[in-house]
């Protein structure tokens, strides 16, 4: 009987790590459009009608963002959790003096 690895190297557990991955994604496009759009909405309420370039920028740079910072978290998360951090040797570990 084989043990579990939990790794990105077995497919089956990749797969899993991948699509949770995916479906994390997918929820924050849901909550950056939201926000994006609650953005839009202030801006209008604040500022009166905006023009399309205006209105088209503050979208796209509300809702990009949103997903980059998504994007970095859940591959972060994703490292972490698949115990992929562990597996990184460090070429100079005992090599290099701090404060010498």
């Amino acid at each position: 009987m084989r043990t579990p690895r939990h790794d990105l190297d077995d497919p089956e557990y990749a797969a899993f790590a991948w699509g949770r991955f995916r479906r994390i994604l997918k929820g924050m496009a849901l909550v950056a459009l939201l926000t994006a759009g609650l953005a839009e909405l202030v801006l209008y309420l604040w500022l009166g009608e905006l023009n399309f370039v205006t209105a088209s920028a503050t979208f796209l740079g509300v809702f990009l963002t949103m997903m980059l910072a998504a994007a970095l978290m859940g591959l972060m998360f994703l490292s972490s959790g698949t115990r992929h951090d562990e597996r990184v040797e460090d070429p100079l570990k005992g090599e290099v003096d701090i404060g010498d």
